[in-house]
């Protein structure tokens, strides 16, 4: 049985997980959750985008969940918007290349071409 003092401690890191996924100016960053995007391992990749936020102490980024995007044989996508660019679809993510966005692009600037759906083979 949790403390009340644990409970508490609990409660507002769920609150500042919230707070983090709440703004929606600046940098956004869209993690595909329907249950496509789910069965093929978003929220792997999602809590290691909001880890590799926290550990690299970014605060200026807001994280959330959408349902579906449409496009299912590219699952988990991760969309990122940063003001004045235009959005990046990232392909087939895992919590690995998840980790390496938020580093490469979304810290550093440089998106990474090659995970993107521009870069996919379309049929």
């Amino acid at each position: 049985m949790k403390t009340l003092e644990d409970l508490q401690k609990i409660r507002e890191e769920a609150l500042r997980k919230v707070n983090i996924r709440s703004d929606r100016s600046g940098t956004r960053i869209t993690v595909g959750m329907a249950t496509c995007g789910i069965a093929a391992g978003a929220r792997p990749v999602m809590m290691a985008i909001l880890d590799e936020l926290e550990k690299r102490n970014v605060t200026d980024v807001t994280v959330v969940e959408t349902g579906c995007i449409g496009l299912c044989k590219f699952e988990p996508i991760v969309e990122v918007y940063v003001p004045g660019h235009e959005k990046v679809t990232y392909i087939k993510m895992d919590p690995d290349k998840a980790r390496q966005v938020v580093v490469e692009h979304v810290i550093n600037g440089h998106p990474i071409r090659e995970w993107t759906l521009e870069s996919a083979e379309l049929e």
